[in-house]
């Protein structure tokens, strides 16, 4: 069967799938859909439907009919799933498969007159968002941003111009409301040219606050946004809730330098030991394990206090103090002085790359500023690798 057009694309029915472009819903292959080439009925895809081959998103509440469209209205607030797959997205687990579908959504009661605001499909985003919007009327414009937050989004060009225009087409936004205006996150701004959007869509750009916390004061404010709520922070608790996902990353490669570093702890007079291999091999792991929670968790969360602006000195100053009372510790299984130079170097590299990683993270630092740190010191962490492997072979001899 032909396909029929529809506001927002083309809308294929088949004789195996009903296909509908509705944000919130998956509706699965299903006999209900055999024949089936009229309009679909609001109330069949209400969330207490049974009927085979419907599976409703949790967060969504119920639909309204839009202009002959189905528009999900989700809830505002989170449940023990929703907490639960935070918590272990915030570890780095199924980061990247964290979506919702990109559309338009409701949330409260909205009409012609409500306002609309511009998110991304990053879940983690999306809820932080809804969960702010409790007993406020809006609708809820979601971007395809390949599931990442808005700020980086912005940055690799997802959050942009040209999706947000795209979406606002796709949607039939300016048939769903009266005004002729989106509220775009502060943090959107370097992926979103209000002057482009307004010229390829009609549609007015305001920029929002930064923080999704501070919106309903900012709709009560007559979009009007202070001070504050302008401002960047990266305070203890950004800080340390970022240590979780670095902590996993860096899992994966700390298992292959384990590894390695059991083979170069080996090697001596007798070309190999095994024996030296699981007694050197220990104390070379425990240095990885120092530079790992000394970048990846000590860094971040003493960052304000530590000197230098560069990221890459502040974990070298951090991992050196905890590099020496490594040192200090394990004095009497490291040979020489070789020996102690390879375990300092080793764990204060380490650490230095590890706290780089938060570069991208901060207000401390611009594009080109962590640009400009990791030409310079990327080639320095390599050098402090490379005399820390030779020094720590020299000092089995």
């Amino acid at each position: 069967m032909d396909a029929q057009k529809k506001c927002g694309g083309d809308q294929p029915f088949s004789q195996n799938s009903l296909t509908l472009s509705t944000p919130g819903v998956t509706i699965l292959p299903s006999m209900d859909a055999v024949n089936s080439a009229g309009p679909v009925d609001a109330d069949a895809c209400m969330p207490d439907d049974q009927r085979p081959g419907f599976k409703i998103c949790a967060y969504v509440d119920r639909f309204i009919t839009v202009d002959d469209r189905l528009v999900p209205i989700i809830k505002p607030v989170l449940d023990k799933t929703d907490y639960f797959s935070s918590f272990y997205v915030r570890c780095g687990i199924l980061r990247h498969d964290y979506t919702v579908s990109p559309g338009l959504y409701g949330i409260g009661n909205p009409d012609k007159d409500s306002e609309v605001l511009v998110t991304a499909n990053f879940k983690l985003t999306f809820d932080h968002l809804r969960k702010n919007l409790s007993g406020i009327d809006a609708w809820i414009l979601v971007l395809d941003t390949r599931g990442i937050n808005v700020w980086c989004a912005a940055g690799k060009g997802t959050f942009s111009t040209r999706e947000l225009v795209n979406k606002i087409k796709d949607s039939c936004l300016e048939k769903t409301v009266a005004h002729r205006q989106v509220i775009v996150p502060q943090l959107g701004a370097t992926g979103v040219s209000a002057k482009k959007v307004q010229r390829q869509s009609g549609f007015r750009v305001i920029f929002g606050p930064v923080r999704a916390k501070d919106i309903p004061a900012f709709l009560e404010n007559n979009n009007q946004k202070d001070s504050r709520m302008k401002q960047v922070t990266f305070d203890l608790y950004d800080r340390s809730i970022l240590t979780p996902v670095e902590l996993q990353m860096a899992l994966k490669p700390a298992l292959i330098a384990m590894l390695v570093l059991f083979f170069f702890s080996g090697l001596g007079p007798g070309i190999f030991s095994f024996s030296s291999a699981w007694q050197r091999g220990l104390v070379s792991i425990v240095a990885l394990l120092t530079g790992i929670f000394s970048g990846a968790l000590v860094t971040p969360v003493l960052l304000p206090f530590i000197p230098f602006r560069q990221f890459a000195l502040k974990g070298m100053m951090t991992g050196s103090v905890l590099a020496v009372v490594l040192m200090v510790s394990v004095s009497s299984a490291v040979p020489g002085m070789a020996g102690f130079l390879a375990i300092f170097l080793f764990s204060v590299t380490v650490s230095s790359y590890l706290a780089m990683n938060f570069t991208g993270a901060t207000p401390f630092t611009s594009p080109s500023g962590v640009e400009r740190e990791m030409k310079r010191f990327i080639p320095v962490q390599a050098c402090g690798l490379l005399v820390s492997t030779g020094c720590w072979i020299y000092s089995a001899f």
